[in-house]
C-alpha cells in the first residue's frame, strides 16, 4: 500500500466512522417496511441481490453475501414461506436453482428502494458532478481492496 502522507490515522478513523454511519442510516430507513413484513436486514440483503441479479443461483448468492449455507438457507426458507421468492431449476443442470422475486417480493423491494433512494438522491443532488464521479471511483476502490 502506498504511503499516503496526507491521510493521518485520525482522518482514516473519521472516514471509517462516516462509512459506518452511512451504512447504518441507509439500512435503518427501511426498518418500518421490514417490520411490516416481519423480515430483517438479512432478508433485505437477499431481496436486494435477487432484484439486482434476477435468476441468481444459490451458489452465486452465497458468494456475493459471503455467508454460510446455513445462514442463507434460514433466510430463503423465511422468504419462501412469506411468498416473497420462488425457485426455478436450471434447464441444463437441475441441481442448480435460480431465485426470483414474486410480485410481493418486487413490491417490498420497491418500497425499500424508494426509502433509501430519497437519502442517496438528495446527497447526490446536492453534490457537484465531479464529487459524484470521484465518490463513485473511491467507493469502487474501497470495494476492490
Amino acid at each position: 500500500m502506498k504511503d499516503l502522507l496526507y491521510l493521518k490515522d485520525e482522518q482514516l478513523k473519521d472516514l471509517i466512522e462516516k462509512l459506518f454511519i452511512v451504512y447504518r442510516d441507509t439500512f435503518t430507513d427501511p426498518k418500518k417496511i421490514l417490520n411490516k413484513y416481519s423480515i430483517g436486514t438479512a432478508h433485505h440483503k437477499v431481496i436486494h441481490l435477487i432484484s439486482t441479479y434476477e435468476g441468481i443461483s444459490i451458489s452465486e448468492l452465497l458468494k456475493k453475501l459471503r455467508i454460510t449455507k446455513q445462514s442463507l438457507n434460514r433466510v430463503l426458507k423465511d422468504l419462501t414461506k412469506l411468498e416473497i421468492i420462488r425457485f426455478e431449476k436450471d434447464e441444463k443442470d437441475t441441481r442448480i436453482k435460480h431465485i426470483y422475486l414474486k410480485e410481493k417480493g418486487k413490491k417490498i423491494f420497491l418500497e425499500i428502494f424508494e426509502t433509501q433512494k430519497k437519502r442517496i438522491y438528495n446527497a447526490l443532488l446536492n453534490s457537484s458532478s465531479d464529487e459524484v464521479v470521484n465518490f463513485d471511483k473511491v467507493l469502487k476502490k474501497i470495494i476492490n481492496g
